[in-house]
């Protein structure tokens, strides 16, 4: 059922998509008592059927990419959906990296003994059947089977119409790869329907489906998020802060909130607003100023930033809530910590926060009360990744508490369960 492709017109959806989650909770079964060496060869051989095909994959992902254009895509979501020959080495790299990591299933931690003389401990499982629904980018396809494979679930992948030919290539080499270890095909499963049905279907499908996870625009995962009757791994944006604290070292302060704002512009760790302390506000501001001016950030500030950088626009309520993805930032300059931290509650989207500080005190205070998925000290929010993490490739981000929060890799594909060891003993 990999590469299946399904008559777009006429396909019965309900039919379709049941008789995909069957498929998956009974491939769960298999995936979840496959040894790391059986997973580790299927996404080895994954990664040689890729190689063996790039012809292939690139001539469907030419044709994703003709018709994008003929759709008036724009040059953003075009860049996303192509698979450069860069990108398919990074596919073939990605597979064999997570093929190299250490196998999170069955492990067993906190064993401890009892009065009673039992052990108790803790046994990381799989969750089950994944189902995963993104946007675009095809290499999302080998990255989400990779994870959800090698932490030993079963997956049904659902791609945007926009890749259906690039993502319905990449499967079958997914498939050869599934063969040639022994491994059932319905361990990985690319929805082959560009029908949005399909997406309706997949998240409420609790009886195949164990978590989804939505990785795409704002509109994607808010639709997700409401309409879902299985639990979603998620989150809507990345309105990510940095604070320069009055003890902050000014050239960290200075290539910090440079590059977290413009190492990439459309990733949800970039930083989107920009909070100095009073006290250190005149030396660090007009030099950040410069050096956003040339590299064409449009800046947006408070009353106090617009003092040190008149040239500016006005900062208003929206701009303190808004994720640009954009060349645009908002500065603050807040009295102390207490504001910044304050501000930072109110208006942030709780992905990623960092303080630039020489003070251990002030850092370690930051680190406990700032509520988001990833908090820093003196390193700029573009680290929140999964790769930079040690995670390898990640299934996304996590801003919610339950059950897994930050990027997403190995152990957040996974659960954990008691196990008790015993030697014959009963309760009295």
């Amino acid at each position: 059922m990999t590469g299946t492709t399904a008559a777009a017109a006429s396909i019965d959806i309900d039919h379709y998509m049941t008789a995909l989650g069957r498929q998956a909770r009974a491939a769960a079964r298999e995936t979840a008592r496959a040894g790391t060496a059986q997973k580790n060869a299927a996404l080895r051989a994954m990664a040689d059927a890729i190689a063996a095909q790039r012809a292939d994959i690139a001539s469907a992902n030419a044709q994703d990419l003709a018709a994008g254009r003929d759709k008036g895509l724009d040059a953003a979501m075009l860049d996303r959906l192509a698979l450069t020959p860069a990108r398919i080495d990074g596919m073939i790299e990605g597979l064999l990296q997570v093929a190299a990591l250490e196998d999170p299933v069955g492990a067993i931690s906190d064993l401890r003994y009892r009065p009673s003389g039992i052990q108790v401990g803790k046994m990381r499982v799989p969750l089950g059947v994944v189902g995963i629904i993104y946007e675009s980018r095809p290499n999302v396809t080998c990255e989400a089977a990779s994870l959800c494979l090698k932490s030993g679930n079963a997956v049904i992948l659902r791609g945007g119409s926009e890749a259906l030919h690039s993502n319905q290539a990449l499967a079958r080499c997914i498939g050869e790869g599934l063969r040639a270890a022994g491994i059932t095909e319905h361990a990985v499963q690319v929805v082959a329907t560009p029908d949005r049905a399909a997406v309706g279907r997949l998240i409420t499908m609790p009886e195949y489906v164990d978590v989804i996870v939505p990785r795409g625009g704002k509109s994607l995962i808010e639709r997700i998020s409401a309409d879902a009757r299985v639990p979603v791994i998620k989150h809507l944006d990345g309105n990510c802060h940095v604070y320069i604290d009055d003890k902050a070292d000014i050239d960290k302060a200075l290539r910090i909130a440079f590059n977290a704002k413009t190492h990439r512009y459309g990733t949800c760790n970039t930083m989107e607003t920009l909070l100095v302390a009073q006290g250190i506000a005149a030396q660090v501001l007009p030099a950040l100023g410069e050096a956003y001016a040339r590299a064409g950030v449009e800046l947006r500030g408070c009353q106090r930033t617009r003092a040190l950088l008149p040239d500016i626009l006005e900062a208003v309520e929206l701009d303190w809530l808004t994720e640009y993805l954009a060349p645009i930032l908002a500065i603050k300059v807040v009295d102390d910590m207490n504001e910044a931290i304050a501000h930072i509650a109110r208006y942030s989207s709780a992905h990623t926060e960092a303080i630039v500080t020489e003070d251990f005190s002030r850092a370690q205070r930051f680190l406990r009360e700032v509520d988001s998925s990833s908090v820093m000290v003196n390193a700029s929010t573009r680290f929140a990744d999964g790769f930079e993490y040690g995670l390898g490739a990640e299934i996304g981000i996590s801003t919610d508490k339950l059950h897994a929060r930050g990027p997403v890799g190995l152990e957040g594909l996974t659960s954990q369960k008691y196990i008790v060891l015993g030697d014959g003993q009963i309760r009295e």
